[in-house]
């Protein structure tokens, strides 16, 4: 692609809008670890709301969708699209014990909930194993979307787009800790859903599209499933994989960050860096409704086009492909066509050939799409992929240094030393962890690849960290073996040759199962934490429903205002509203109009219903604030 001198001065131009502004809480966040990792406990709801939203939308986000539509047509998007279940849970039943609990990070919990060496171990162990192995290989996935757009834009091979970009972004993130980079996502989300949206309006203006009533009509002669909302009901496999398993099990059951059960990662950051309960839940409910029924559609609109564009290949030329490799005995032994044609990618080959064949994917259609913009806009998009890139990519490094500093080195190596030391310290980690990540990078392929390993990984304990906060019994030996046995599966079955012939649900559920079962059993052969302890969680947090019943009875304190019946109602009457929301806007833009009344009426109804509990539960927070002692707030 050739970028003019308007399309760069725009690049230039966005950035420094986006990030001088956030440059001058440079010196707020170098006062204290409280400034640097969580805003001074001060950031409003609309605030921590769009910084949520603009950390999930990243480079690689697009792309992702991208591959799951040129897959399995839209419904392939409930993979994600399930995850609001779990989303919505946190708004209503856990946004607020969050920001009662007064914890800096949410590892910091670990000691506040359980008791004993086991306590600090798990606070110790999973400082390392998420804010450095897991937080590195997140970070790298969408490392690998901005090679792959850089790849395409500019020509650029892996390791410079990895220098420049992971330079910008240490660089910001050292200088800024999490102040700045909330204000910095206030406006990179901005200029990343112009890019989005316009790139979605010159991919309509294609002569081989015709619009939003060619796109249908031409995408539905292609395959009449693709535009459906729904998988297809016949196919079993499909209908599996694609949304019951989503629906019905990985929402509770997996740990995906930005979409954890119960929350955790950068959204439990910034639930603890609000003002106020209020502020905590109002700004989870924000992310939930722009992340699932604002955005995707200008994502969709180009992974649709992109099937003309670059369309798949057909059936039988992939099945015979894939029998000519198990001819040869593997993929090594045929030639690049007939490996590209296995995977469907020949047109997106062909035109793009000097794209490294590793990173070659379905994934690679949405940035193959840049190329149609005109002159000016070309720059607003990149601007836009690079703000979402950076926003993500700061949010993680500020994340896992948090991890890193305050929960490991703080905790276990160098207690007792000046803020001033942590803050210094935080620094030069988030500079190693941008050097482990792109270095990680150079060993991925592919956005979905990494989604499912991601949700292998965490798959089993989810479950966990949603009763947790409302069954006594739970303790930190659930959280070890929980890990362990989670990680220990996921290995076996990616390498043990018995599981070879599974396909990814059935690996899910069985590693699911095995997990789930292995911590509930823990939990009852294992003692309690300290009975103290679990006293002083119940007074400070006053979590509602029958888990603490008997801590309730010992005390005399009732629950903190809470509601259980109305939080309940609130999680299902919001997913309705936001699902209906998302799939009304959709019908009316692909012409199924009756569809799209139908989800406009419940749309109305269940906008009035959940508004009227949040405004309830807000009640509920200021009172339940006053029974939080100063020191947490």
């Amino acid at each position: 692609m050739h970028l003019h001198t308007i399309d760069i001065v725009i690049m230039v131009g966005c950035l420094l809008v986006a990030f001088l502004p956030a440059l001058f809480f440079a010196r707020r966040a170098g006062k204290s670890t409280s400034e640097f990792f969580a805003s001074g406990r001060s950031a409003p709801w609309w605030l921590i709301g769009v910084s949520m939203v603009a950390t999930t939308f990243s480079t690689d986000t697009p792309n992702l969708v991208t591959d799951l539509v040129r897959r399995d047509g839209i419904a392939g998007n409930w993979c994600w699209w399930a995850f609001l279940l779990s989303g919505m849970m946190t708004v209503f039943l856990y946004a607020r014990l969050w920001r009662r609990s007064g914890v800096m990070t949410d590892l910091e919990f670990y000691e506040l909930r359980y008791s004993g060496k086991a306590a600090s171990a798990v606070r110790g162990f999973r400082s390392i194993y998420l804010g450095l192995f897991f937080n590195c290989f997140i970070m790298a996935t969408v490392n690998l979307a901005a090679v792959k757009i850089a790849g395409v834009a500019f020509g650029w091979p892996p390791v410079q787009t990895l220098v420049i970009c992971g330079a910008l972004c240490a660089l910001f993130a050292v200088i800024s800790g999490l102040w700045g980079v909330l204000v910095a996502d206030l406006i990179q989300f901005a200029i990343a859903m112009a890019g989005s949206i316009s790139l979605a309006y010159f991919a309509l203006r294609q002569p081989e599209i015709g619009g939003l009533s060619g796109l249908v009509s031409k995408v539905s002669h292609l395959d009449p499933t693709a535009l459906n909302f729904l998988p297809d009901f016949g196919n079993t496999e499909v209908l599996l994989a694609v949304l019951l398993i989503p629906v019905l099990v990985q929402w509770w059951s997996v740990w995906y960050p930005g979409a954890e059960p119960g929350g955790g990662s950068y959204i439990a950051q910034r639930m603890l860096a609000a003002r106020s309960e209020r502020d905590s839940l109002g700004g989870t409910l924000f992310f939930n409704v722009a992340h699932y029924a604002l955005r995707p559609w200008p994502w969709i609109i180009v992974a649709l086009v992109t099937l003309i564009v670059y369309p798949t290949d057909p059936p039988n030329k992939i099945e015979a492909a894939k029998a000519a490799i198990v001819q040869a005995g593997g993929a090594a032994n045929v030639d690049q066509a007939t490996r590209m044609a296995a995977k469907g990618l020949t047109a997106l080959r062909e035109a793009y050939p000097n794209i490294p064949e590793d990173k070659m994917g379905h994934d690679m259609a949405y940035p193959a799409m840049l190329k149609i913009l005109p002159v000016g806009f070309l720059g607003l998009m990149l601007a836009g992929l690079l703000a979402a890139y950076v926003s993500t990519i700061d949010t993680h490094l500020n994340w896992g240094t948090s991890y890193l500093v305050h929960d490991f080195y703080k905790r276990f190596l160098k207690p007792g030393m000046p803020e001033k030391h942590y803050v210094m310290t935080g620094r030069i980690v988030t500079v190693l962890l941008m050097v482990i990540s792109g270095w990680l990078t150079l060993h991925l392929e592919s956005s979905k690849k990494s989604f499912d390993i991601i949700l292998s990984i965490g798959a089993g304990t989810g479950l966990l960290y949603l009763l947790r906060w409302f069954w006594w019994r739970v303790n930190a030996w659930c959280e070890i073996t929980a890990m362990i046995v989670s990680f220990v599966t996921a290995v076996a079955l990616s390498q043990m040759a018995v599981f070879q012939g599974f396909t990814t649900y059935q690996k899910l559920l069985w590693s699911i199962g095995v997990t789930t079962v292995a911590w509930l059993v823990t939990a009852f052969v294992t003692p309690p934490a300290a009975r103290q302890k679990l006293i002083e969680f119940y007074k400070l947090v006053r979590p509602v429903g029958p888990g603490w019943a008997t801590f309730r009875r010992e005390t005399g304190l009732p629950s903190a205002s809470d509601s259980l019946p109305m939080e309940l109602l609130g999680w299902g009457v919001s997913t309705v509203w936001v699902w209906s929301g998302l799939f009304c806007t959709g019908a009316f833009l692909f012409g199924k109009t009756t569809l799209a009344w139908v989800h406009l009426v419940i749309f109305a109804a269940s906008t009035v219903a959940t508004i009227w509990i949040v405004k309830g539960l807000w009640t509920g927070s200021k009172a339940g604030e006053s029974n939080v002692s100063p020191e947490k707030t």
